[in-house]
């Protein structure tokens, strides 16, 4: 949140889709993110690999084969984070056999976790202010 709260770099970047090209935001919150939580899920699961927005560019005949895959938005509404309204997540989710079965969604600006999973539902964590 060090980088929210200051003057940071803003780079654009290609988003190419099936028949067009977009040009996103990208800042140093976004490849930071990437780095900390690429780190933590290789440690955590050194053998699932990780689909992350910020990470290179992973072919379909690559990734098909995958019978489960981390899927990663490091800052999930970059827009919204450099207009600072605290409207951004970070997302990561557990893919197995084309299907999520593990996911956590967390509001940093509002400290607000949701995180859930197929065995065991989905739960809330909010801050608490004295």
């Amino acid at each position: 949140m060090e980088v929210y709260r200051t003057d940071y770099d803003i780079d654009i970047k290609e988003d190419k889709r099936r028949f067009e090209t977009y040009h996103s935001p990208v800042t140093e919150a976004d490849k930071h993110a990437h780095i900390i939580i690429m780190e933590g899920l290789k440690e955590l699961t050194p053998d699932i690999p990780v689909l992350s927005e910020e990470g290179r560019e992973i072919a379909y005949e690559e990734r098909k084969k995958w019978a489960s895959f981390w899927l990663v938005d490091p800052l999930d509404g970059t827009k919204d984070f450099i207009k600072q309204n605290g409207e951004f997540t970070v997302n990561i989710a557990l893919v197995e056999d084309n299907a999520p079965v593990f996911g956590v969604v967390f509001a940093p600006a509002i400290d607000l976790l949701f995180w859930g999973s197929l065995e065991n539902g989905v739960w809330k964590k909010e801050a608490h202010n004295p």
